[in-house]
Order: structure tokens, then C-alpha cells, then sequence
């Protein structure tokens, strides 16, 4: 049981990382992502490939993290002056996109049979068990870092006005800003920590294979964020939370429940899961713990 909420404890926090990035780009900036599972492929094929050719685990991380950065800049730069609209359907077609490179170049990826094997952080030293521990750890740490560096941003000059491009782009372009130019970099960092969630990810479950990284994921992450609320930090701990507990703890309503099959189930999780968020959107569009008032905090 132990190592059971240990595991979910790390997924909660993987996640947790992705959702940051994609409220950075949507709560807080007004991005439209739909695609974003596709920098978290990346991130986590990075990691993957360098750490199979003794690349010490550090450095994967760091190259993880810069990648779909970089991944991220030219996608900015031909998308970001077209309205948001465009930004979404874009996104999910590079997601897709990602995903058929990882099928067919097999050379690199070993396509469909995913890559198997993959080293992970600090079993070497520490033990699984141990490892896993110290791994949740340093997720944790992770994510006050990120936390407190989204709430640097958020009041830093740069904050105030991705919110206000995300509140008025009009109004800012009058004063003489390029909102292109900081929607872009708000997208590089949200896509950063996407692919360093990927890494995380990659390496706790020491198996990756393009059907990790399916348009589902991208929407799991929205969930999140919309339930809790995109434009507060405290919003995406919980939404995340909420999400990730439902989803593994209702793995178990076969014990309870007789006669449902697998499949049953699955949809009933499904029809769950999208009857929260189409409540939610009904009568709590802020998100669960966002005032009518506000945006970005």
C-alpha cells in the first residue's frame, strides 16, 4: 500500500508540472494549447535517447527541458501573430505530427515497440524503494521551485503583461509592445516544463512508446487546470490533485460495483470525468478555487 501512494504521489506530480506549464500559456497568457502533449513527447524521447548513450541522468533532464523549448520558439514565432484559434488547431496537429515521427523513424525511436530499459533516478544508489522516495522528493522540490518561479513572473513586469495580452492584446499593442514576442517566450517556458515532465515520467516508468503520448493526455492536463482554476497556482495543485485521485482511485469501483465489465468502467470514468468538467464550465468557469473577479495571481 505504501508503494502504491508512493507511485500515485509521483504522477500527481508529474502532472502537476505539466499543468503549470499549460497554465502559464493558457491561465495566465491566454495561449490555446491543444497540443501539448507533444512537448512532453519530446521531452521524455530526449532524456530517453541520451540516457541509453550514458549521458549522466542530470544532463538528460537538461536537455529534456531545453528542447521543446527550443521546439517551441519557431512554432510561436509562425503561429502567435494569428489569433488564438489558429494557435490550437496548430498545436494539436504538431502533437500529432511528433507522435507519427516517433512511429516511423524507428531508427531512432524503435517506433511502435517504444524504447524499453530506460535507467532510473537514484534506484543505482538508494534501492527501489528508496529511489522512489528520494524521486518523489525531488519532484516535490521541483514543483515549489516552479511555483515560486511562476509567482516571480506573475508579478514581474513580464507577468503584467502577458496578462494584459491575455486581457486586452488590443490595448497593448497601442502602448507599443510586441505581444508576439512575450507570447512566445510564455510558450517556450510552458513547454520547457512540459518536456521536463516528460523526463520525469520516462524515467519512473523506464518504458516509452509513441501511445504514451495520445491528444487524451493534452486533455487530462486541461481538465486539470479548468477544475481548479487556470489563473491561480493554488487552482492547478488542486484541480491536479483532484483529477490524478480520481482517476487512479476509481481503478478500484470494480471491488464495489458487480457486474461491469472493463470496458463498462472505462466509460463510466469517462462520462464522469466529462460531466465534472461540463458542470464546472456551467457554473464555475473561474475554476474551483479562482473569485469571479480576478484573473492571474
Amino acid at each position: 500500500m505504501e508503494f502504491y501512494l508512493v507511485a500515485i504521489s509521483i504522477s500527481i506530480l508529474i502532472y502537476m508540472l505539466m499543468a503549470s506549464g499549460l497554465a502559464l500559456q493558457y491561465g495566465f497568457t491566454g495561449l490555446i494549447n491543444f497540443g501539448y502533449v507533444g512537448f512532453f513527447a519530446i521531452g521524455a524521447y530526449t532524456s530517453a535517447l541520451l540516457s541509453l548513450k550514458g549521458v549522466p541522468l542530470p544532463l538528460c533532464l537538461i536537455a529534456a527541458t531545453v528542447l521543446p523549448a527550443l521546439a517551441a520558439y519557431p512554432l510561436g514565432k509562425v503561429t502567435l501573430r494569428l489569433g488564438g484559434d489558429y494557435l490550437a488547431i496548430i498545436t494539436l496537429g504538431f502533437s500529432e505530427s511528433v507522435r507519427m515521427v516517433l512511429q516511423k523513424e524507428e531508427w531512432l525511436t524503435r517506433g511502435v515497440h517504444g524504447i524499453p530499459g530506460l535507467p532510473r533516478l537514484f534506484t543505482d544508489w538508494a534501492g527501489t524503494g528508496s529511489g522512489d522516495l528520494t524521486l518523489l522528493a525531488l519532484l516535490l522540490a521541483v514543483n515549489v521551485g516552479v511555483f515560486a518561479m511562476m509567482r516571480y513572473l506573475i508579478h514581474s513586469p513580464f507577468g503584467r503583461i502577458i496578462a494584459s495580452i491575455r486581457d486586452n492584446e488590443v490595448a497593448v499593442r497601442a502602448l507599443g509592445k510586441d505581444p508576439t514576442s512575450f507570447k512566445t517566450r510564455s510558450l517556450m517556458l510552458g513547454s520547457a516544463l512540459a518536456g521536463l515532465a516528460g523526463a520525469f515520467q520516462a524515467h519512473y516508468v523506464t518504458f516509452i512508446s509513441p501511445e504514451q503520448f495520445v491528444p487524451l493526455i493534452t486533455f487530462y492536463v486541461w481538465i486539470a487546470i479548468i477544475l481548479g482554476g487556470a489563473g491561480r497556482i493554488s487552482g492547478i495543485i488542486v484541480g491536479t490533485v483532484i483529477l490524478l485521485t480520481f482517476l487512479e482511485g476509481s481503478r478500484f469501483m470494480r471491488d464495489f460495483v458487480g457486474g461491469v465489465s472493463e470496458v463498462q468502467l472505462a466509460s463510466v470514468r469517462f462520462w464522469i470525468i466529462g460531466m465534472a468538467l461540463i458542470l464546472t464550465v456551467l457554473y464555475r468557469p473561474q475554476g474551483l478555487f479562482a473569485d469571479k473577479t480576478t484573473g492571474a495571481r
